[in-house]
Order: structure tokens, then sequence, then C-alpha cells
């Protein structure tokens, strides 16, 4: 009963406190370290999954080692930039006296420096993951401010003619430009289905078995 009765006491006082507005500005850092760890592991987890299963070969031990490296990889990153992103904002707004619209600017490329700058593959997923979807956010935000006047015509058509022409060709002629895994899924649509030796490595397995 006693240790029932500690706990209680434990967890309001724990309650109590993530309460108080005076912490807020830490315990919102200390939260956003939890939840860029927690979403980095989700995202990362099923990808490296699949993509290990699909096309890496090895040793089921040395498969399952891949995923949980590249898991643990995003999952602490995403983390770290979250508290190094927070941090920093909150730190701004305290010397400032309020929140002002480049302090989350400042703060992001200090955190992208510190975390994702170093080149490596899932940083790399990562900055192009976000690439493509600012430069859709940004044409909407120069439409938005008038600075590029409204398409009379859905532009998603030619959109999607110049991209893939874009990267086929690079692939055809220039592949190494292109991202590892990129090219290990274009080779695999494009290039092993030149091959085949029976109806197993046509209809069944992508290469003959051995």
């Amino acid at each position: 009963m006693a240790r029932a009765d500690l706990f209680k006491t434990l967890l309001y006082t724990m309650n109590s406190i993530l309460q108080q507005k005076k912490y807020k500005a830490a315990f919102a850092v200390l939260k956003g370290f939890r939840n860029g760890a927690v979403y980095g592991a989700k995202i990362r987890a099923p990808h490296a999954l699949v993509m290990t299963f699909l096309f890496r070969s090895g040793s089921l031990k040395s498969k399952l080692k891949a995923i949980a490296q590249a898991t643990y990889m995003h999952s602490r990153n995403l983390a770290y930039f979250v508290f190094t992103y927070k941090g920093l904002q909150a730190l701004q707004e305290h010397i400032q006296g309020k929140s002002l619209a480049y302090h989350s600017f400042l703060a992001a490329c200090l955190g992208g420096w510190l975390v994702f700058g170093d080149n490596n593959n899932i940083n790399s997923q990562i900055n192009m993951y976000l690439l493509s979807r600012i430069l859709f956010a940004l044409s909407r935000l120069a439409v938005e401010k008038g600075y590029v006047p409204q398409p009379k015509k859905d532009p998603f058509p030619l959109l999607a003619a110049i991209v893939w022409g874009v990267v086929l060709w690079l692939f055809e002629y220039y592949p190494h430009t292109l991202q590892p895994s990129l090219q290990t899924s274009m080779t695999y649509l494009y290039h092993d289905s030149n091959v085949w030796h029976d109806i197993s490595d046509f209809l069944i397995y992508n290469k003959p078995q051995t």
C-alpha cells in the first residue's frame, strides 16, 4: 500500500510540475525530442524493412541489423533536430521577448547544418524528401503572393512529364548522379525486366534461383 501511495504522490507531483507555465518552453523542447524519436522510428522502420528485404542480399541477421541501424539513425537525427530547433527558437524568443518570423528560419538552418549536414544515405533521403515538397510549397506561395500569375490550366500534367522525362534520361545515361536507392529501384524496373532465361525468372523471380 505504501508503494502505491508513493507512486500516486510522485505522479501528482510530476503532473503539477508539467502544468506550470514557467517550465513550458523547456518541457516543449523535451517533448519535441521524444516526438522526433518516435516519429523517426515509425517512418523509417517500415521503409527499411521493405527496401531491405526487397533489394538487399545477405543473411537474415545482416538484414535485421541494417533495418535497426537505419531506424536508429533516422529516429536519433530527427529527435536531435527537433530538440535543437525548438531550443533555439525558445532561446531567441527569450532574448528578444517575442517570437519573430526569422527565428524559425535561423533555428532550422543551424539545426539542419548540425544534424542533417552529414552526407549519408539517411540524411540524403530526408533532405531530398523535403526539397521536393518545399519546391511545391514555394511555387504555391509565389502564386499566392502574386509573384507568378495564376495558371489558366492545371500545370500538374506538364510537371509530371518533365519530372519523368528528366529522371529516366538521367537513369539511362548518367545513373551515377542519382541517389543509390533510386538507382536500385529503377534498375529493377527498367533493366532487370530486359533479362530472363525461362518461365521462373520471367514470371516468378526477378533473377535465376541458384
